[in-house]
């Protein structure tokens, strides 16, 4: 199933408003644990219903992927993606980092997204073609062409099963960061980090991971904002790839000059 992603922002726009109120009006709740140190808050659960119930109406032939609690169905090729709360710790916490992220994937590529950042008063639209918005007005990545002048976001450090493992090329990428960039920040919301690169809030990020539901709609933001958006090997990023690095073009070499020296097993 082919279709013009534009055609479909109207209805994502109208899903995440319904979750971003949900996200402002109601406490947490009841927290469910998913392992360790990870959860999921009354709240998680009570957008995703909303939003699957309203898009299942709204599309009934398009797929839903929800981070709480997968796959609804399959869809004829097309899939909206789903974070209900990214940044769940935040928000539990008072914080104010936190966000509403859906996204269309069509052929594993990203093709629309809708993030709203309902503590913020921010909500960041793309669909191919037509651009990146804040609250409706365009946007661009940073023009910001060294690494010492950049600040450069970075994905959570890893929790659960084999953590200390998998963080040892994370923190040995911070130690690399830190001697070369202007501030390394860690928001604790991918959604956040890719809306803030391409509104040039920052100029980089770097995580050493990739869900759909955290990068789908952040992912054709920042495209349509102007950013490379990559795997680790420098290949174009889609839902399969193994990390989600994502610049202004101009930082792009030397940060994957930066990235190729840290050992995978540092």
């Amino acid at each position: 199933m082919s279709i013009d992603a534009r055609s479909l922002l109207s209805i994502a726009e109208q899903a995440v408003t319904i979750a971003a109120d949900i996200i402002r009006t109601k406490a947490p709740g009841v927290v469910t644990a998913k392992g360790d140190r990870d959860m999921a808050t009354e709240v998680d659960y009570a957008v995703e219903d909303s939003v699957r119930d309203f898009l299942t109406r709204e599309t009934p032939e398009i797929g839903f992927l929800g981070e709480e609690e997968g796959l609804s169905h399959a869809g004829k090729g097309l899939l909206w993606a789903l974070d209900p709360v990214d940044g769940t710790v935040n928000f539990l916490h008072g914080l104010p980092l936190c966000a509403v992220s859906l996204g269309l994937i069509q052929d594993n590529t990203s093709v629309l997204g809708v993030i709203d950042l309902p503590f913020l008063g921010t909500c960041y639209t793309a669909a191919e073609g037509a651009g990146a918005h804040a609250n409706g007005t365009p946007i661009h990545v940073s023009d910001t062409r060294d690494l010492d002048a950049a600040i450069v976001a970075i994905g959570d450090y890893a929790v659960g099963t084999n953590a200390e493992e998998r963080n040892r090329p994370r923190l040995a990428l911070t130690h690399e960061l830190a001697a070369r960039v202007q501030r390394i920040r860690m928001f604790g919301s991918a959604a956040i980090d890719l809306a803030w690169v391409a509104h040039g809030k920052t100029d980089a990020l770097i995580m050493l991971s990739n869900n759909p539901w955290d990068t789908a709609a952040g992912i054709i933001i920042a495209r349509q904002a102007g950013a490379a958006v990559l795997d680790l090997d420098g290949s174009p990023h889609t839902t399969t790839s193994r990390a989600t690095i994502a610049a202004g073009p101009a930082l792009v070499a030397d940060l994957f000059t930066l990235i190729g020296q840290v050992p995978e097993s540092a």
